[in-house]
């Protein structure tokens, strides 16, 4: 894949996961957009290839972290907070257990 694609890719990846991610919180939907249009126009004349292909790493791992790691959470009233997770956000949760498995 052409480089010109690789960060068409990630742009257009970025702002999938923004509207995943702060789904129903405009606020953080605008500034988020903001920051990535923001970031990919400051490095929009760079020419040099490594520079280039570190940025795509960089975008690529933000992607990662916003959506492996990002909650929403409400103020519902005084001193209490809803928890608003993705789906599939959760899904390593394992409930302890006192006694390791048997495998069989």
């Amino acid at each position: 894949m052409g480089t010109r694609l690789k960060v068409l890719s990630v742009f257009k990846k970025l702002h999938r996961t923004r509207m995943d991610v702060f789904r129903e919180d405009e606020r953080a939907l605008t500034a988020a957009r903001l920051q990535i249009n923001e970031e990919f126009k400051k490095n929009r004349n760079e020419t040099s290839e490594e520079n280039i292909e570190k940025m795509i790493k960089m975008g690529s791992d933000v992607e990662a972290v916003l959506r492996e790691t990002v909650l929403q959470v409400e103020h519902v009233a005084e001193n209490k907070l809803l928890l608003r997770p993705r789906e599939g956000l959760l899904l390593e949760n394992v409930p302890y257990c006192d006694e390791p498995r048997k495998k069989s």
